[in-house]
């Protein structure tokens, strides 16, 4: 017989994540339970307001519980998963897998490493003891004892579960079920073990759908079933493969759902000419506002509750400034291999964008006023003028609006403050964004020229004092040195916290980055 095992099970909570942060959405587990996870393993991705964050075990063991579906949103300090971490008892008798997985943790103990506010050093009060025999499966603590299953795997299909892990290796199939309203607890893999596939829950997507349909088009009910069949990663698919099927399926299901929209809207056109109150199907939404979206509103709304805000704007001749940014970009591509690596090393190798000197001009710009590089502290009634300049930058990603932060940009070079920016905006795409590059800003850059508008009146970043903004470049009639030509002009426009300076300073902000647009030679007197 194999040894008697001793075993602790360690709760490992959700840590605090820093900048003040009380809640995080659990957005992807990486582990699943009966796992075995090494000190330090990422076992959880969370999303919270700023940023997302892979949170590593600060245990080595065998996971036990999950706490949380994916999309549940969790409260700093609650239980986040068990480990099951014990020691064998003193005997000479072989050691099973699980059993020397959990003597290697136990020996482990815990890492001290620390994400915010959270160390290892101690255990959490949380324990319990148990000991598994030899029949026990890689989770010994999962669940009560319970009868020894058979080695014989027959070709049963598991029933529907009850409250234990759902079983799924996708993060898409789950991601597609939870956009479609589908529960997996209520569904049956057709995969190996009971695995349920993206075909299980495209079945019950179309099933759905299509009983939807026959009810609003006035068809017979009922729905067809789908036939299942071993798809996606259980089947050992290439992931590139993987990808592009299920991106392809999402395709699908969205023309299903303009289908679905289309047969509503005609028979809501048909009731509504026969007198009749139209059934709405199909079209209403609500959407929580959690996360980035939730932190987005928050601010905005404080920032229009506090901010006495104004709002002056300027139209631009910028035919100079892309002239003098294509000049800079072939002066680049001309250069030597010897040099053009140099550059590269030093972050001047990359073509400099129109952002990135819009920002250099806005530093050049706070730098003769600097009371627009502010916050007003209106507990203490003073404004607080910053040494640095931390310029945000308004970026538009998949997870929505971020605004990241170009730390010390008065003490960077425009090719300084063009890398910092490519760095940033890439990481905004991916999602990998830390708290600490989203907080800090003292003013911000806004180019909503990118949407194909040209001016806004934005709101304020709070608790900052001001905000620039860049509309779009486009050809325009202007009378330039006399006589009317074709010039290419943006519209500038600059909102402020009318607390901390009057319309004097803000215009001559205003008037100083129009000037330097007009004529980028202007910056020479400041560089």
């Amino acid at each position: 017989m194999a040894p008697a095992f001793d075993v602790n099970s360690l709760e490992f909570k959700l840590p605090d994540l820093g900048e003040g942060l009380t809640e995080a959405e659990i957005v992807r587990w990486l582990v699943q339970v009966g796992d075995v996870v090494a000190v330090d393993q990422p076992v959880v991705e969370v999303e919270t307001a700023k940023a997302m964050v892979e949170v590593p075990c600060p245990y080595g063991g065998v996971v036990t519980a999950r706490f949380g579906e994916e999309g549940t949103e969790l409260p700093v300090g609650s239980p986040l998963l068990t480990v099951a971490v014990g020691t064998p008892a003193d005997t000479r008798a072989p050691e099973e897998p699980a059993e020397r997985a959990l003597r290697t943790a136990a020996e482990e103990e815990s890492s001290g490493n620390v994400l915010v506010g959270y160390g290892t050093g101690a255990a959490p009060a949380r324990r319990r003891r148990v000991r598994p025999t030899r029949a026990a499966s890689p989770m010994p603590a999962a669940a009560p004892a319970a009868p020894a299953a058979s080695t014989d795997r027959g070709p049963e299909r598991p029933p529907a579960r009850g409250d234990g892990p759902v079983p799924v290796i996708s993060p898409l199939v789950r991601k597609l079920a939870r956009e479609h309203g589908v529960e997996l607890r209520e569904l049956v893999g057709s995969g190996p073990d009971g695995l349920i596939t993206r075909a299980d829950v495209e079945a019950a997507i179309g099933a759905a759908a299509t009983a939807a349909t026959r009810a609003v088009t006035g068809q017979a009910t009922g729905a067809g079933r789908a036939v299942a069949s071993v798809v996606g990663l259980a089947s050992g698919e290439a992931w590139e493969d993987t990808m592009a099927r299920e991106a392809a399926a999402l395709k699908t299901a969205a023309r299903e759902d303009e289908e679905l929209v289309r047969a509503g809207r005609a028979e809501a056109r048909r009731q509504v000419e026969a007198g009749q109150e139209p059934t709405r199907a199909g079209i209403e939404s609500r959407h929580p506002l959690t996360g980035i979206r939730g932190l987005v509103a928050d601010k905005m709304a404080r920032s229009r509750r506090e901010i006495p805000e104004a709002t002056c704007w300027v139209d631009a001749d910028a035919t100079e400034l892309l002239a003098a940014r294509a000049a800079m970009n072939g002066a680049m591509n001309g250069a030597v291999s010897a040099q053009a690596n140099a550059a590269t090393a030093a972050g001047d190798g990359q073509k400099v964008s129109l952002l990135a000197l819009f920002a250099r001009i806005a530093v050049a710009a706070l730098g003769r006023f600097p009371m627009l590089n502010s916050t007003v502290d209106m507990e203490a009634r003073e404004v607080r003028r910053f040494a640095d300049i931390h310029l945000g930058f308004a970026a538009q990603t998949d997870r929505g609006l971020v605004v990241p932060v170009v730390r010390h940009a008065q003490s960077r070079t425009t090719a300084s403050i063009n890398a910092e920016l490519i760095r940033l905006t890439e990481a905004g795409r991916s999602g990998k964004l830390t708290p600490g590059e989203l907080t800090g800003g003292t003013f911000t850059l806004n180019n909503y020229g990118v949407f194909g508008v040209d001016g806004s009146t934005p709101i304020i970043n709070h608790p900052e004092a001001a905000m620039l903004g860049v509309g779009r470049i486009v050809p325009k009639p202007w009378v330039h040195q006399g006589e009317l030509a074709v010039r290419h002009v943006v519209q500038l426009s600059l909102t402020f916290d009318h607390r901390v300076c009057d319309g004097g300073t803000a215009g001559g902000f205003l008037r100083y980055v129009a000037d330097c647009v007009e004529q980028p030679a202007v910056l020479l007197r400041s560089v």
